[in-house]
């Protein structure tokens, strides 16, 4: 038989049994909301730095055709041809693609660079109409329909954009929309270093 003492000692422990998941429950809540806000994918480093651009041959986008001329599509050897290539993971379904898009089309007319695409996960019909009305910053756009050529670069999500030297190294990738900040700061760097390169 108990007595009071031992009665009154037992319910706040099952108190603390009962509340013990709730609080590590919130615990790991509260952590995974601040690594959240304070994460930043962009500030995660690609294994791919200053490694050759994946194996890939991409087919062009279907129908699209840009001055009269198809766009053609995109392979890893057009990539390694002595000269800086930006390459542009987009799709037509990414908002921030469209918020990106008029500083592609800038960047497009760089003479030290030439911009090329990667559309990701996409339907032809959408991404022809989503250049139809942006306009078509791309010389050439493979469509990686399935992903796999996404996942070989190392995508996390669209948009993603990478500085290619001419010998087909990869120098700088940027995750997420590109912005006037980033390209006046880490992408005119990277472009410029690019450059220099000697192939």
């Amino acid at each position: 038989m108990t007595n009071a003492t031992e009665v009154k000692a037992e319910k706040p422990r099952r108190r603390l049994l009962i509340l013990l998941p709730l609080i590590v429950f919130g615990a790991l809540a509260l952590l995974f909301v601040t690594r959240l806000i304070e994460g930043d994918p962009s500030r995660v480093p690609s294994v791919l730095i200053g490694r050759a651009v994946p194996k890939f041959d991409l087919p062009p986008l279907d129908g699209l055709v840009r001055d009269g001329a198809r766009v053609p599509g995109l392979a890893t050897a057009d990539l390694q041809v002595g000269k800086v290539m930006l390459v542009n993971v987009w799709a037509s379904w990414c908002v921030p693609c469209r918020q990106e898009h008029p500083l592609l089309t800038e960047l497009a007319r760089d003479p030290r660079v030439t911009v090329v695409g990667i559309n990701y996960k996409d339907s032809p019909e959408n991404a022809r109409r989503f250049l139809g009305a942006l306009g078509n910053p791309f010389a050439r756009v493979g469509a990686d329909t399935s992903g796999r050529t996404g996942i070989d670069w190392g995508v996390y999500g669209v948009p993603e954009t990478f500085v290619v030297a001419g010998d087909g190294t990869i120098r700088h990738k940027h995750i997420g929309p590109l912005t006037s900040e980033a390209i006046a700061t880490t992408l005119e760097k990277a472009i410029a270093e690019a450059a220099a390169l000697k192939h």
